[in-house]
Formats: structure tokens, sequence, C-alpha cells
């Protein structure tokens, strides 16, 4: 298991130059970077590879930010440029040696209203055949996609483990897989530990992050039996810490961070993995 950090907590866009954070990453004992691509054009993915490679610090995961326009389930041209953007996002993984594209790979973050059973029929169906001409790209590329629920603020298409598993045995592909998150699950799940469990061998990735978004650990989230959990579904993948500041203001805004959650910014990622290390011990 290897643990990893967000790059939203410190910058916002990530840009070829963002590279200069990897050697305070790996100084601080991170595995793994977690790179949220807001537009492929902000990178040139080789030299961040490259950047990566000198500081020893692997590129775990790139997050789709599923922002305005980007949408299957949206209007033909919305769903034709979620397609392009996470088919580019796919290519970049695979230049950076980067395994999986994860987040909210189905729609634009915000979009959360009361839909009737007949739209959210479409919506649905919609969804799934996009995923499953995405999926037999990435599957080709061997890259795979995580799917992540977010909670009933931020989508009102896919808020729990139960919704997030059956999308993805709709889709049917070995290449699309699970993401839970502990912020979203402590809003939207009646126990995290059970749906870890739950997902099993379908979990692909994993965000550790503190019940207010702050440090894990310094919460109210029940962080033993999570730890538990995810050792008795034999998860291996990464434990990205994915945690918000008043600091980067254009994330603070997108995640509605009104105030100041920690004193230091560093202590998320300092504090954190100190804490998930010897949680997972």
């Amino acid at each position: 298991m290897r643990f990893g950090i967000n790059s939203f907590l410190f910058t916002s866009p990530f840009t070829t130059e963002s590279t200069a954070l990897f050697r305070q990453f790996r100084r601080w004992g991170f595995d793994t970077v977690e790179i949220p691509i807001e537009d492929p054009s902000h990178i040139d993915p080789a030299k961040v590879r490259a950047a990566a490679d000198k500081a020893g610090i692997a590129i775990g995961s790139v997050c789709a930010c599923m922002g305005p326009g980007r949408d299957f389930r949206g209007t033909p041209e919305e769903q034709a440029t979620a397609m392009t953007y996470c088919k580019a996002l796919i290519d970049q993984a695979v230049i950076l040696g980067c395994p999986s594209l994860i987040g909210p790979v189905y729609s634009v973050v915000g979009k959360a209203d009361a839909v009737e059973p007949a739209q959210q029929k479409q919506e649905w169906a919609l969804v799934v055949k996009n995923l499953k001409v995405l999926a037999a790209y990435a599957r080709a590329k061997g890259v795979t996609i995580c799917i992540e629920p977010l909670n009933r603020f931020e989508t009102d298409f896919l808020n729990t483990c139960d919704q997030g598993l059956r999308l993805v045995r709709a889709v049917k592909s070995p290449a699309v897989k699970l993401h839970l998150d502990t912020f979203h699950m402590n809003i939207e799940e009646k126990d995290q530990a059970a749906a870890i469990r739950k997902a099993g061998r379908l979990l692909g990735h994993f965000h550790a992050c503190g019940s207010d978004r702050g440090t894990p650990g310094g919460d109210h989230i029940a962080w033993p039996a999570i730890v538990k959990a995810l050792k008795s579904v034999g998860y291996k993948g990464d434990v990205v810490i994915e945690s918000f500041t008043t600091d980067v203001k254009v994330i603070a805004r997108a995640a509605a961070i009104w105030r100041r959650i920690e004193p230091r910014r560093n202590d998320i990622a300092v504090k954190g993995l100190a804490f998930l290390r010897k949680a997972f011990r």
C-alpha cells in the first residue's frame, strides 16, 4: 500500500512548473502524488514524469476535473467534450506512467437537483453508454478508471457505494473500478467500513480525508474500522490525502472551504501522513 497526496492542497491549476512540489512531497515521505489535470494543455506529461522520477515519487493517479461542459449525461456537445477530455487524460496517464484515472468520471461537479425517475433512467443510460466507450479506450491503453461517488451537495447522480457499484457493474469492464472517499462517505454512508467491505475487490482507489476536509486523524471518523475494512478486502492501492484549504482560492470556492480548516496547510500533509502510516501498521 502506498500513501499519496493530491496536489490541489497546494496549487491550481497544476502545470509543468508545479513539479517543483515533488521534492517536498517526497521529503515528507509520500510515495505517490495525485495530479488533477484541469486542462491537458497545462502540462507536458513527459517533463512531469521526468521530474517525478528525479524526485523519487510515483504519479499514482490522474484526477479528472469535471468542470462546465464536461458531462456524460448532458447535451451531445457536453458528452463529446467530456469524452475528448477524458481520453486526453488517459493518453497523458500513459506517458506519465500513471495507472489510474480517478474521480467523478460521469458528470459535471455541482450538478445537483431533483430529477424525475424517467430522466434519471435516461441519464443513467447515457453515462453507461459513454463509460463503455471510455472503458474500452482505457483498457487498450492499460489504464484503470476509478469512479468516485460524491456527496449530495456536489452531485445528484452518484452518492453512495451501492450506486457506484451498480454503475461499475453496468459498464462491465475490467478497466472500471470504484473510488471511495472518506469525506463523501462521512455524509452519505451509514457505515463507512461496511461500504468498503461491500466494494471488496472492486475498490480501485481510496481518498483518506478528514470529516471536515482537514487532517486525517484529527476528526471523528472511525479510522481503525476503516483500516481494518481495507485490509480485510485486500486493498493494495493508494491511500491519498485529498484536502483543501483557503490558500488555493479557486479550489476553496469550488469545494466550499470558507474558513481555515487547520492552522497551517502543511500540517494536513505532514500530520495526516504520520497518522495514516501509524494507523496502517
